[in-house]
């Protein structure tokens, strides 16, 4: 990326004109009848975008929120594997490229801007969507997402992809039957290297994500994140979900394509990160928002001993105490150090 803008400013400067000349009332339909997909059910005998305005909408509603919550998943692998860097990074069912730019920033040096260029292909069955995520990946002037391969290819049990280090399948396994989810997941797992699977954060887009992660563990994967484990997850299935928080700052084209004022929103979603290598994964996570009170902080945990737990730590217990007040929804614990 430049090195003076964040990814999510280039995208947001990528998207800018992307509305321009389509009617309000034609973008509002569209955004309508994507947001019904979206928390429905999708059938799978046709791509969910249609046309170039049903992608132009879709890349204004989504794009941001897909970006900000599989960068937090990436972010994570990353701090379970430091030493490791894809080449090579295929993006099953990706349309507009969201999780691509994701990975394009991941591995970039912070105060230079540079770094690794991985080869990226996107995979997906609605050629609108690739057509206009390209578009964007030109635009972008960022060298991994300007050379990336946009490939058009049915995300179903008959899909084949060549081996890669890294691949993403992010907000895809809803718009699938359970047959063909169950076969892009082990596709991913015999191809890449390190898989990461990113879901919305509901009770049945975690649901989808474990029955992803017992795969990935199955064909011989390790957990990387968000689990300090690979053993069975100890909630109760119906009881809770797992599920994590990402904010997506709003330019007014999304505050206008999804209407509301505020500058921000927060992205809710599931994920699961495995490797085929040697990982260090946290040694407990906390699992909600760290509640804060007169002079103590409680932490919900999921820990490397299986359990859920809340621990409780008092202004009493010093440096422990500021890491606690600091901690927030998602992160390891206790926080690493410099």
């Amino acid at each position: 990326m430049s090195s003076t803008l964040s990814a999510a400013e280039t995208l947001r400067a990528a998207l800018a004109g992307l509305l321009d000349g389509l009617p309000p009332t034609q973008a509002a339909q569209a955004v309508e009848r994507l947001i019904a997909n979206y928390r429905g059910t999708t059938p799978t005998d046709a791509p969910v975008l249609r046309d170039r305005s049903d992608v132009a909408a879709y890349a204004a509603y989504r794009m941001p929120a897909t970006f900000e919550a599989v960068r937090a998943a990436l972010g994570e692998l990353r701090e379970a594997a430091p030493g490791w860097v894809p080449a090579t990074h295929t993006d099953i069912g990706g349309g507009t490229g969201a999780a691509s730019w994701a990975v394009a920033e991941a591995w970039e040096d912070e105060s230079t801007g540079q770094g690794p260029v991985p080869q990226t292909a996107v995979l997906d069955w609605a050629q609108p969507a690739l057509a206009l995520g390209q578009e964007l990946a030109r635009a972008s002037g960022v060298p991994a997402l300007r050379a990336a391969r946009w490939e058009r290819a049915r995300i179903s049990a008959s899909i084949s992809i060549e081996d890669t280090d890294l691949v993403t399948v992010s907000y895809v396994l809803k718009e699938l039957t359970e047959g063909d989810r169950a076969a892009v997941v082990a596709e991913a797992a015999r191809a890449a290297r390190a898989v990461v699977i990113v879901e919305p954060g509901t009770p049945d887009g975690y649901a989808r994500i474990i029955a992803a992660r017992d795969q990935l563990i199955a064909a011989g994967m390790t957990v990387a994140a968000p689990c300090p484990h690979s053993s069975a997850c100890p909630i109760v299935p119906g009881s809770d979900w797992c599920h994590f928080s990402a904010r997506v700052s709003r330019s007014s084209l999304h505050r206008q394509v999804k209407g509301g004022s505020l500058p921000y929103e927060d992205e809710k979603f599931s994920y699961v990160a495995a490797t085929r290598f040697p990982v260090t994964p946290a040694t407990d996570r906390v699992t909600r928002k760290p509640q804060i009170r007169k002079g103590l902080v409680l932490l919900d945990l999921c820990s490397a001993d299986e359990t859920l737990s809340r621990t409780t730590v008092t202004k009493r217990q010093g440096p422990l105490y500021k890491a606690a007040r600091d901690a927030e929804w998602g992160d390891p614990w206790p926080l690493p150090t410099d």
